[in-house]
């Protein structure tokens, strides 16, 4: 017996494709959705918990700057207090430079060089004198600059010819001269003697013959 369908068939696969086809459309829809919420909910984690890591920063931050401005003003009152000691020390030290600058003078006046009058302003020392010819005013330049640990920075700032009438038929020829010479304090003393002492060693140990 042959059996014959007459039903159209082929309407019925269009329609059954149709219908997958939108049922596939529907789920990759849902799946698509599904897909970006679950990337919007992961961004938005991530979002948060790095809002969270600089809520943090920034608080430790503002700490830090605290702490910061604590340890400056520390340092200023450290500095502060620093100052005021080495005013006080220097005041100290003060007392005792017109004893160093008599006795370097005493120490370094040559021969022929008398001094007729000392005026001081602060560390600067104005020296007024006679010498008995301009290489003793010279002598007594080199003596201040390179032999006296007290003194340094010697100037001459005026030398004039006179004449002394040692009696009434003994007339000299002598140097009027005025120089300014700096007196250092004690800590200025020492850090010279230091500077000194430092650059004569490499010296000496250059100079040194070599043993074989």
């Amino acid at each position: 017996m042959i059996l014959i369908n007459l039903l159209p068939h082929r309407e019925a696969a269009r329609k059954r494709r149709r219908e997958t086809f939108f049922v596939a459309l529907a789920l990759s829809a849902v799946a698509g959705v599904l897909v970006a919420g679950g990337i919007f909910v992961w961004y938005a984690a991530q979002i948060s918990d790095q809002q969270n890591r600089n809520g943090i920063l920034t608080s430790e931050i503002k700490r830090l700057e605290g702490q910061i401005k604590d340890i400056a003003n520390l340092q200023a009152e450290i500095a502060a207090l620093r100052a005021r000691q080495q005013a006080v020390e220097d005041l100290q030290a003060d007392r005792n430079m017109p004893v160093h600058l008599l006795n370097e003078l005493v120490k370094q006046l040559p021969d022929g060089v008398y001094v007729l009058s000392l005026r001081q302003e602060n560390q600067t020392v104005t020296i007024q004198g006679v010498a008995q010819s301009n290489e003793r005013v010279s002598e007594l330049l080199r003596n201040l600059g390179n032999r006296s640990p007290w003194l340094s920075r010697p100037e001459l700032v005026e030398i004039t010819a006179g004449n002394v009438a040692l009696s009434p038929r003994d007339v000299r020829r002598v140097a009027n001269f005025t120089m300014r010479v700096k007196l250092l304090r004690a800590s200025e003393a020492q850090q010279a003697a230091s500077a000194a002492s430092g650059a004569l060693a490499p010296a000496a140990g250059a100079s040194a013959p070599a043993r074989t």
